[in-house]
């Protein structure tokens, strides 16, 4: 007697779950890298009525102190580094010898000494800084 040769059917279902368990993965890696790249100073800037600054093509460089006065440096939106006053004047007059037009802003915390804004002040007009802005946030209306 001889055998039959049985046919199977193709399947013509396919087969989701490794794509689930990637999906899942990839889920609980964005879940735990969102909240590391959302870094930055907690600086509660002083309100003032003041116009929007146009930026120009380069992006601005931003000083930040924060309430225990240390500061912090953020070069074209990269992120607040913490550098000591002499390292930041360094970096500042990098920038401002490569790009001599580059904006730059002091974010202060609306907790910090008057003197220790005007020192930084002081400090970027001698590393050769043309201009220097200063940073609020609008008045919120009630």
């Amino acid at each position: 007697m001889a055998k039959r040769s049985i046919r199977r059917k193709p399947m013509a279902e396919i087969n989701v779950v490794p794509y689930i368990d990637v999906t899942l993965v990839l889920l609980i890696i964005f879940m735990i890298t969102a909240p590391l790249l959302q870094t930055g100073v907690d600086v509660e800037l002083p309100q003032a009525e003041a116009e929007t600054v146009s930026q120009e093509q380069d992006p601005p460089v931003i000083i930040s102190v924060d309430r225990e006065g240390r500061y912090f440096i953020d070069i074209g939106g990269q992120g607040d580094d913490p550098v000591s006053a002499g390292e930041l004047l360094i970096r500042v007059a990098a920038v401002l010898r490569n790009k001599p037009k580059t904006q730059i802003y002091i974010r202060g915390d609306q907790a910090v000494s008057y003197g220790t804004v005007v020192t930084v002040m002081a400090a970027l007009k001698n590393a050769g800084a043309p201009s220097v802005g200063l940073m609020t946030r609008p008045f919120q209306q009630d």
